[in-house]
Order: structure tokens, then sequence, then C-alpha cells
């Protein structure tokens, strides 16, 4: 309880997480499995498409990201549902009247989150002062893929089941401390539909500790593995990385330090998500106060609409129309070297200076070919 202006604000404490009976209760009820009749006459709703095919197997996820929410909804201890209980569910989805044999999704908040993170979570709950993976992963962290594995490889065997893909987040930092990778192998093997979404969310080791995320070297590990493992299976599948512009502690510097990184992994994003605060988040505190409160330190915080403009732009360089706003911030940060044609530059110049430098060109070419013929008659005079 607190008291505001002579009333008390009471917030009350947070529901238990459902055990793993009551979430297969919950989930055995008779769903209609699409949206209402009502909405026919406005055309349906294309929304259900994205997951009428899917599989939630897990709620609640221990990476406690800073920005997120999630942990506020769902809670920092994992629990899953049972085996029996999600292949029951996919031979419902395979009952359904246009199921072509393709399963979306089998995943959750976090796609490879069954159990909660250690052994001492189900006795005292979670440690208030430290994260279970960020900066570096707890040593009383449990990793283990198997059961998630075999309740993949049992809804494959499904009669109707033609394929599983995992779309959900997969955690890679969590992946990479399996010290058995037959579930990597698996996926991407068999549960990659062409693209695979990971969360590396930035690579500024300033932006990732306020954003309590791993340090970069763990997603370029990651990555590295995963197209290892492509390429020794023969196929062509690619990471859809998620990136964040404006959170707090990102400065118009980093956001060109993930441009440049983008630009040498040869990947432009379609999608960036601009920092949104949203209630309760350690990320939502800095960005109203300008202070970090895990650690009590001021942080950079983008106020200006403009700068959140020129952030975005940078990690999005390869559109023509973001070029005005990223040549506007590589001269702010004086580094009008990225302006140009070469190779190593993230936007052409300007047009009008284009067209310039090409004229000087062609009339410093036109005036050499001149002097040539000049010298040569001089020449042939002589």
């Amino acid at each position: 309880m607190e008291k505001y202006d002579g009333k008390l604000l009471v917030q009350n404490p947070p529901m238990p997480p459902l055990e793993r009976e009551e979430l297969d209760r919950v989930y055995a009820l008779p769903y209609m499995r699409t949206y209402h009749p009502s909405y026919e006459s406005a055309g349906g709703v294309p929304a259900i498409e994205e997951v009428r095919f899917s599989i939630v197997h897990n709620r609640g996820c221990f990476g406690a990201c800073n920005f997120c929410a999630l942990a506020f909804h769902q809670g920092r201890t994992v629990r899953s549902r049972s085996r029996e209980s999600v292949i029951a569910e996919a031979k419902k989805i395979t009952e359904l009247p246009d199921f072509k044999g393709y399963i979306h999704d089998v995943g959750g908040p976090t796609a490879n989150f069954r159990e909660p993170a250690c052994d001492k979570q189900l006795k005292y709950g979670v440690c208030t002062n430290k994260k279970c993976l960020a900066p570096t992963p707890c040593k009383n962290l449990k990793v283990d893929h198997a059961e998630y594995m075999q309740m993949i490889s049992d809804i494959e065997a499904l009669p109707k089941v033609k394929k599983v893909f995992i779309r959900s987040g997969i955690r890679f930092d969590y992946l990479l401390q399996d010290e058995n990778d037959a579930f990597f192998k698996k996926l991407v093997r068999d549960n990659v539909s062409g693209q695979l979404k990971v969360a590396p969310e930035h690579c500024s080791a300033g932006v990732l500790s306020c954003m309590g995320k791993p340090d970069f070297s763990v997603y370029q590990e990651f990555r590295r593995r995963f197209f290892e493992l492509t390429k020794s299976m023969g196929k062509e599948q690619y990471l859809v990385p998620y990136l964040m512009s404006s959170h707090p502690g990102s400065t118009l510097k980093d956001a060109l330090e993930l441009a440049l990184c983008l630009k040498r992994d040869h990947y432009a994003p379609e999608q960036v998500q601009d920092f949104y605060p949203t209630p309760g988040t350690a990320s939502t505190v800095m960005f109203r106060t300008g202070i970090n409160p895990l650690d009590m330190k001021p942080v950079y915080v983008v106020t200006e609409y403009h700068e959140k403009q020129l952030q975005r732009a940078l990690l999005q360089f390869n559109r023509p129309q973001n070029a005005p706003l990223v040549r506007e911030a590589l001269r702010k940060l004086h580094r009008e070297d990225l302006i140009g044609t070469s190779p190593e530059c993230l936007v052409r110049p300007e047009k009008s200076q284009t067209q310039n430098v090409r004229r000087n060109s062609s009339r410093g070419r036109s005036d050499f070919k001149g002097r040539c013929k000049n010298t040569a008659r001089k020449r042939g005079k002589r």
C-alpha cells in the first residue's frame, strides 16, 4: 500500500502460477478455436491465421529482460503443460477442416523453456537481486531440452502432420548452455520454416547491459553455429533478429554501431521496434528518471522524437526514404566518411552532390583527353 494525496493505492499480490495439472485442465476446455461469428460480416479476423494452427506449451519466462512486462503478466517461474495435453491439442488441430498438415508453432513466451530455472525457485521463489541468464548464466541454472524435443517428435508422428515449426522466440543463450546439442541439430534440421526469429536486440555492450541481455558475443556464437549446422545439412535458412532502437542507454553512436554491425552481416531488417515504456519494468524507470534502478547509475535517455527517428533510421539505413535522416545522423556524429558510393558506406550522397561528382569527373576526363591530344599534336610537329 502507498499513500498518494490522502488516498491509499492498494496493489494485490499476484495470483500464484498455475501448476501443470491446472494448465492441462484450462487447455482441455471446449474452445471454438476461431473468432466469434459476428465478425464474419466484417470479413473475419485475419490475425487468426497466425495462431490457428499453433500450440502454447508454457507460461512465464525467467529471462527477465528489463524492458519486458511478461514477468508481471505470467511470472518468472516457468510452468508448462504435460506432453499428453499438448499432443491432445495437436490432434484436435489436425481434425480442423482447413488443416493442411503444418503446425505453425509449438511455443510460448520463450519456446524452449519447460521447467523453472532451478530447484531453488520451487522452494524459495525467484532471486530478487540476480537474473538467471544475464549478464552470464547462473551456476544453478538447469538446462534440458529433452522433454521439449520429445514432445515435438511426438507431434510430428501424428498421422496428418507433415511438419512442425517453432516460430516463438528461442532463447539462444539458454540453448547454448545445453551440453547436448541434439535439440539444436533437430531445430535446424526439422523445425525452422526458412527463418528463425531470435532476439539479440542490440550489439552495444552498454545498451545490452541496460536491457538486461547477455553480451553480443553470445549471439555471435549462436549465429556461427546456426549457419554452420544449416550448411552441413544442405539447407538455406536465415536468422531474423529482433532489434530495438532508443532503449534507455542507447545514444546515436550506439545506433551507428548497430547499423555497421548489420551492414557487416549483410542484414537489412524489415521491422525495428522502438522502445516503448511498459508499466512496472526497470527500463520504464530508466526512461522516466534517467537512473538505472538496478545500480542507481545515471542512464542516457532519448526524449526528443527527432532523435528517436534518427536512431531508427540508422538501423534501416538501406531504405531510400530514410536516406535524409541517415545522412543527418552521420553528420551529427562526424562520420561523413560513411556517406558515399563505396561498399563501406551506409548511404549515398544527395542527388545534387552525386551529379556534381559525376559532372566534375567527366569534365576531368575530357580535359585529360584534350591535353593528350594537344601533346600528341605538338609531338607530331616536332
